[in-house]
Order: C-alpha cells, then structure tokens, then sequence
C-alpha cells in the first residue's frame, strides 16, 4: 500500500512512496499530527542520486520489522532537499553545529514544533565502526522522549536559541575593492595544486565559480598566474575521469586528487556551471580543448537531461545495473581490458586501452578503469580514435542506463540556459540557443505566475507546490540576462526585472542590504536561513548581486545597482578569508571593479551582417559582466539602444562605463579592442 509520498512530484519522495514506512511530507498537517499524537518527528532529508539515501532506504526503511517500529513511535516526515533548500540548509546547520560533519542522508529527530534535538546522518541496521545502528538510535530517541522529556524540551530550546545566535558578521555593505580582490588571489594560490590543477586535497570538486573569478580577474588585470591557473585546471579535469571521454558531461566530483575516479552522479548543475566556464576560457584563450569539452558538455545536457516539456532533468544517477541486476556505482562508465577486446577487437582494444588509460590492474573496483587522458608521447590517428569512440559509445548505449531524476528546478535550469545560450552564440550553434529560449518558455509558462513569482520545481509539465527561493529568482534572472544579451529579444531582459523586483522588496534587509534565502512571506522554519558562501552552485546571495548588476547595467537603474554594491559587501569580508568559497561573489565583485561595461549595437532592419558581425564581437569580449544589447534603428528593445544612431549608415557600436562613453565604431577590430583593454 502507498503511503502519503505517492501524490508528490519529486522522484525521491516516489521512490518511498511504496516504503512500509508511513511517510509524510514536510507540511504542518504532518506537524500537527504529532503534536495530537504526543510522538516526536523523524525528518529524513535526502536526494535521488545520492548513493548512501538509497542504502538506507534499503536496509531500513524498506524494513517492515523497523517500519513497525517508526510508525508506532514517531511520525516520519521525508523531504527532497532540491526541493526544500531551505528545510535542508536549517538542520544542517543544527546537524553541522552538533556533530561537527554533515551529510546525506540527514536524520534529525526533532519535536512536534520543528525544533531538532537529536542528529545523525546514515545509520547502519547493526552496529558497525563504532556506529550504533538505526533500530538502537530509535529505541534511545523514544526512551529520551517518554522518560526525561522536560530534558528533551530543555536541549531542543537551547539548540534553536544557539542557532538564533550564530549571525555572521558579514561586515559593511561596501564592495570589495583592489586590495580585497588581490587578497583572494593570493590565498588561491596558496591553495592551489600545482601539480595536479584545483584546489585543496580530496576529495577534489570541479572549482567552476573560482574559475569564473580568476578568468575575470586576469582579463581585467592581466595577472597571467590567474589564468594559468584556470586554463591547467580546466586542461586537468578534461583530461581526467570525472569527464566523460565518451558522453561529454562531468561527474560531480573526484574521490582522488587527481581527477581520476568520479563520485558518478552527473548534475545538471555542475554541467551547466561548467559549461559555461570552459566557453569563457575558449573566449578568452583560443584553446581548442575547451572548445570541445564546451560543446560537448553542452550537448551531453541537451541530449541525456532534456526533458519532454524542454526544460532539463536535475540529475543521473551515479549507480546503475552491472548487467547481473545489482546496482553498482559507475557500472555503466568504466570498462576492463576484456570489455575493449570485446567491443573493438585485439587490435583497436590495444589502442583505446593506451589512449585512454585503461590497465589490467584498473583504475576503479574489480579492475575496471574510469576512462580518462593521461598526458603521453606519441601522436594518435585521429580517425581511429574516433572510430574508437563511436564502438564504443554505442556498446555503453546498450548497458542499463543510470536512473534520471526528471525534475525540473528552477535555479538550476537558469544556469542552464545561461551557459547553452552564451555557448551557442559563441560557436555558431543556433539549435543551443533554441534549446535555451525553450528551457526559458517552460519556466515562464509553467513556473512563474501572474504576480512573476516563481515555483522552484515541476515535473511533467506539473508544477511542485513549493516556493522559489532566492538562487532561483537570482539564477532564473542570470539565465534570461544572457539569453536577453544573445537574441537581442527584450522580453527576457523584463522577466528578468520581474524576478529582481521581488529580491529587493522579498527577500533583502532593507537596513543592512544583507539577503535572506527565503522570503519575508515564506513559511517560517525554526530560523530564516542565509547563506552567503558558494558551494556546488552560487549562493543565492551572489547569484542575485550578479543579476542586479547586470540588470542595472542594462537599465540605468539606480536601486538595483545600488543593492548589488551592497550585497557585494560581504565579499569584501569573506573574500580574502575563504576565496574557494565565493567564487562567483568574487567574479561580481570583478565586474563592479570593470564598470561593467554597456555595449549597445545597432544596425538596419532585416539582416544586417555588419551588425551580426558587431554583435558577435561584442559577446566575445572578455571584459568582466559586460552587457551587449542588439536591435535595429529606433528599436524599443533595450534601454541601451535609446538615440542610438548609425554612423554614416553603417552598423554600429557604442561602449559606455561608469557614466562615460566612448566614441561610437563601426568596425568591429577597434570594438573587440574596447573590451579587452
């Protein structure tokens, strides 16, 4: 029998729906009802591609004995933390204050009034390295509960009272300046693997923001150690295993230093971060393996995470069928001498197996290798290897593929379209840019409503109950910002005001100009969550000061400006202390220090290829969050295009910064000049 999760929209609750378990959503009927019962809460918080959420599903939730168990003494409550990022963000920063780690799955009992007193992440059904198992943590809660609970009440105050209490400094609302940027440089580099590219030791994840900084920083600046050390990490993770040799597309992390074997599940996310990344190093450089890895990464979205409706699936799955009906991580990437002999015969196994790293040994478990490209002498026939690959490819097709999560989160597909319409303009690809303008269609047809405000997720063309947050109105905007810069089509610059408007009046302190990431209207959790570093994504904190300045740089407007200055203000703080941790903030940060700089391109109505040419140059240009509008003659597309006017007939371009205005070109050399001084 389905319990309460069959009617939900997210894939992680319905893979529980048919648990023993009597699940609940998170929702203040579920609430209530353990208040009318007297039992305290269970709140498992997980996601659909995370490997250890579906080892404890297995071993305990689908357990009727421990199924007994919880339904007699609590009420369960599961949440899909893509969906609540809010739920998810609060305890874990109970779990994080109490234990000192975090995780998923996250476990918190907490008591009828949401307030959380006890915490833990994955329990094991018997004991094991020094763990107690779940069924014993249970029986201690329900002990804890029924005999000392004034005691309970007391630590579940306290825990709620401490987190009230835990307010970052976030220092003034003044942006960073030179120095503040240059300290963030310098503690990068203290940082950073020589060696093997990225930061820090394992495991190593993609460093997509910081890449974006250092990109930034060095097209402002000149610093030629930021760029190489965003051109070899990038060159690093390519070459590694957590790029698909195969498939395009990156894995979430890597489990080693050196980018060798990948945590298997791919996010839409990292993919669309990235994507965008390896087509600014491209801008920026010329390197051809960028531009691979760019187009790649974009078609390995467009292909493997489009969905029906023309938005993009969250994720897949690190775990597939071996072919023997186990479920075992990366089953479906790597591959064994024996498999490439298989495949592609003696000859041509010998071959792939040096061009891609492949050993008897292997690389990952059961001597199988993750393919990657190691550095080595030697030059390879270019047709063989893409003979090769295409065998190849064609032979994983046939595998059991990985689970797909199928929904649609709103933050996520901004980035998403920011990255496919940037890197379809850049490499001639309209069908990138079209995929683009229909994730954008689906999200203003499907998840906006008539007040502009924005759901954060939908699957099926069925839009999820729960509310947008402050990443999805900030990346949503980024996302229709750049498609707005790409098709020169205006209607994108104002949904992306629509969405703005609503992080001034919701969701910033009109006192300190600090941002909240939910809503002043939200529903209230046990404290209203703000978190201002950058993680796997960009906080909404710095998502949003980059879509005010962009916006404010479009428009002239004052407000927007003057909110993303003072959002900028904490990476004025935190900058020079946790660079690796506000990489986007720092790439703002870079674009406030640049101007950024207007361009507006106007030419003839109809086709006009000088302008095309124009408009092409000016995206193209590496300086720092530089805004381009295009549109003809006397258009009302852009604010940028008011009383421009062409010179002798001719297309033309005009730059501004700062209030200042250069001298209008027609000629497309003198205009990539002006952005990349």
């Amino acid at each position: 029998m389905a319990n309460r999760l069959a009617h939900e929209t997210s894939p992680y609750l319905l893979q529980h729906a048919d648990n023993p378990v009597d699940w609940w959503p998170w929702s203040a009927e579920a609430f209530e009802e353990a208040r009318r019962r007297g039992v305290p809460v269970l709140l498992s918080v997980g996601y659909s591609s995370c490997h250890w959420c579906h080892v404890m599903a297995h071993e305990s939730f689908e357990d009727q004995a421990t199924a007994d168990y919880l339904n007699e003494h609590f009420l369960s409550v599961k949440v899909d933390r893509e969906e609540r990022p809010d739920v998810d963000a609060v305890y874990m920063e109970a779990v994080q204050a109490a234990t000192g780690q975090g995780g998923w799955p996250m476990t918190v009992f907490l008591t009828p009034d949401a307030e959380p007193f006890y915490f833990g992440t994955y329990f094991p059904p018997a004991p094991r390295h020094g763990m107690p198992s779940f069924r014993q943590v249970l029986e201690g809660v329900r002990h804890a509960w029924t005999d000392r609970r004034e005691e309970v009440a007391e630590v579940a105050g306290k825990i709620v009272r401490d987190l009230a209490g835990r307010e970052i400094s976030y220092g003034d609302d003044v942006a960073p300046g030179e120095q503040e940027l240059s300290q963030a440089l310098l503690g990068l580099t203290r940082e950073y693997d020589p060696q093997r590219g990225g930061f820090g030791g394992a495991p190593k994840f993609p460093p997509s923001m910081v890449i974006e900084f250092l990109l930034r920083h060095h097209a402002r600046t000149g610093a030629e150690g930021a760029l190489q050390m965003a051109r070899d990490t990038c060159e690093r993770m390519a070459r590694g295993g957590i790029y698909d040799q195969l498939g395009g597309g990156f894995a979430r992390y890597s489990v080693d230093r050196d980018w060798i074997v990948p945590h298997f599940e791919k996010m839409l996310y990292d993919n669309a971060l990235l994507c965008r990344v390896y087509a600014h190093l491209w801008r920026a450089t010329g390197s051809e393996l960028a531009r691979r890895v760019a187009l790649e990464t974009a078609d390995f979205m467009v292909r493997e995470l489009r969905t029906a409706e023309g938005g993009f699936a969250s994720a897949l799955d690190a775990d597939s069928d071996d072919g023997t009906g186990r479920h075992v991580e990366g089953a479906y990437y790597v591959w064994t001498p024996g498999q490439l002999t298989e495949v592609l015969g003696a000859e041509d196994a010998q071959a792939a197996a040096q061009y891609f790293g492949v050993t008897e040994s292997g690389t990952f478990e059961e001597g199988a290798s993750v393919l990657q490209l190691p550095q080595q002498e030697g030059v390879f026939d270019a047709e063989k290897v893409a003979s090769i690959k295409e065998r190849l490819s064609a032979a994983r097709a046939a595998r059991p593929a990985p689970g797909r999560d199928d929904k649609v989160v709103a933050a996520w597909n901004g980035l998403a379209i920011a990255a496919l319409a940037e890197t379809g303009a850049y490499f001639d690809r309209p069908d990138l840019v079209d995929a683009a303008v229909a994730a954008a269609d689906l999200l203003v047809r499907l998840h906006l409503d008539d007040r502009a405000r924005l759901a954060r997720t939908s699957k099926d063309g069925h839009v999820g109950a729960n509310a947008g947050v402050l990443e999805d109105y900030a990346d949503v905007a980024e996302g229709f910002l750049a498609l707005a810069s790409v098709t020169g089509e205006g209607v994108w610059l104002e949904f992306a005001g629509f969405l703005l408007d609503h992080v001034l009046v919701r969701f910033a302190d009109p006192e300190s100009g600090a941002l909240y990431d939910t809503a002043a209207d939200a529903e209230r959790l046990i404290r209203r969550p703000q978190d201002p570093t950058d993680n796997a994504v960009p906080s909404g904190w710095s998502a949003a000061a980059g879509a005010l300045l962009s916006y404010a740089a479009h428009t002239g407007s004052e407000p927007h400006r003057t909110a993303a200055e003072r959002a900028s203000g904490v990476v004025k703080a935190l900058g020079p202390r946790v660079p690796r941790f506000i990489g986007w903030g720092l790439a703002v940060a870079e674009a406030l220090l640049d101007g950024p700089r207007e361009v507006a391109v106007v030419g003839r109505a109809g086709g006009d290829p000088a302008a095309d040419e124009l408009h092409r140059t000016a995206l193209l240009g590496t300086a720092p969050g530089a805004v381009v509008a295009r549109g003809a003659l006397d258009s009302e597309e852009f604010p940028l295009l008011a009383d421009r006017v062409l010179v002798e007939g001719a297309a033309t371009a005009y730059v501004c910064r700062g209030f200042v205005c250069d001298l209008p070109t027609t000629d497309a050399d003198a205009l990539r000049d002006r952005l990349t001084r």
